[in-house]
């Protein structure tokens, strides 16, 4: 546990450290987010704050792969570095998006680019831990990772529209998801927790942890496209590398429930994914692109209800944490307790909705 917790850190520190330096980059390129009608953000703000965050996810990396009891899972093909390679290419991607605007398909061409290449590096589905299910394609592996990739990565992308909003909800997700894949690899290799995907999970934490203060309302910089789709990328990896890639025998056995690996990722990403499926329902129905901007999102309706800009992003990381609560509880602890405590969660998650919806004042 103790190498995974000095890999956060040191993820979170280089971000922290990074991020003023991004912050001038992106003022000196022109790459900052001007005041549109959507926004909720009253002064231009600069964006990039995903290059930081990769320097971060790639200085973790490195010293990860010189730790002893993590060297192994960084060997020549190992998932970390094509999970890395896909980041970077993601970032890019997101970079060229916050200085000069490309347009939706451009853009997703780029996305599935990047995608592709993670694959290409063995970053894929291979199986379906339910009912012992394997992919049997190699055409079939990579089209449902690439299209498993694009979507997770919109979705973080879409909820982006607040201070603090997806580093905080992709932070909290990833916290759940340290936990159960941590907890996971102890039940399934005895005697050795080093594992790919806990290495990564936590490098996630980290970087969120590390970008979120200067985040947070109001915030001195923006993620961006290449700091939101690069989280969406790492999230969607981190669930392939423990559902793609679990050998589907385990779930035959008593180690662990057979749908919690499909289960935990959905789960602990539900809101993000809700908001991207209603918002590309919202739009196709209108006779507009998937990808066309709106006010319609869930931080948007949040706001119109009453909410204050903070207590708008407060309130659905009190949803995100319940719901991953719920998930990655019902994983690792005893159902029972873990729905009693959960519907307690929901049920306290819709006071405080409530509270923030009046302003703060009490019902």
């Amino acid at each position: 546990m103790r190498v995974y917790l000095l890999v956060m850190l040191i993820a979170a520190a280089v971000t922290y450290i990074m991020v003023p330096v991004v912050r001038r980059a992106a003022l000196a390129t022109g790459a900052i987010t001007q005041v549109r009608d959507r926004d909720v953000h009253t002064v231009p703000v600069p964006r990039l704050g995903g290059v930081a965050m990769l320097i971060g996810l790639a200085s973790s990396f490195g010293i990860a792969s010189q730790i002893p009891y993590l060297e192994q899972e960084f060997a020549a093909g190992s998932p970390a570095w094509g999970i890395l390679i896909g980041a970077s290419l993601m970032c890019f991607i997101g970079v060229l998006d916050d200085v000069w605007e490309l347009d939706w398909y451009a853009k997703l061409a780029g996305e599935v680019l990047a995608a592709g290449v993670m694959a290409w590096q063995g970053v894929q589905f291979v199986s379906v831990p339910v009912w012992g299910l394997t992919v049997g394609s190699t055409r079939l592996t990579l089209f449902l990772t690439i299209i498993v990739v694009v979507i997770v990565a919109n979705a973080i992308n879409f909820i982006d529209g607040l201070d603090g909003l997806a580093a905080g909800v992709v932070g909290i997700a990833a916290a759940g998801f340290f936990v159960y894949t941590y907890m996971l690899t102890r039940e399934t290799s005895p005697g050795d927790y080093s594992s790919v995907a806990v290495i990564v999970v936590a490098a996630l934490v980290g970087i969120c942890l590390g970008f979120l203060p200067h985040n947070y309302n109001p915030a001195t910089i923006f993620m961006g496209d290449s700091g939101a789709l690069m989280l969406g990328l790492i999230c969607a990896a981190a669930g392939i590398v423990v559902t793609g890639q679990i050998d589907p025998g385990i779930t035959t056995s008593r180690q662990i429930p057979a749908f919690m690996p499909i289960l935990v990722p959905i789960g602990i990403l539900l809101i993000p994914l809700l908001d991207f499926a209603f918002a590309v329902l919202r739009r196709m129905s209108k006779g507009l692109s998937p990808f066309a901007a709106d006010a319609g999102h869930l931080h948007h309706r949040l706001l119109r209800a009453g909410n204050s800009h903070r207590g708008a992003v407060q309130v659905i990381y009190a949803w995100s944490a319940v719901f991953t609560f719920i998930a990655v509880g019902l994983a690792v602890f005893e159902p029972i307790p873990t729905l009693v405590a959960g519907a307690a969660g929901l049920i306290a998650a819709l006071i405080y909705t409530r509270y923030e919806m009046r302003g703060g004042v009490p019902a």
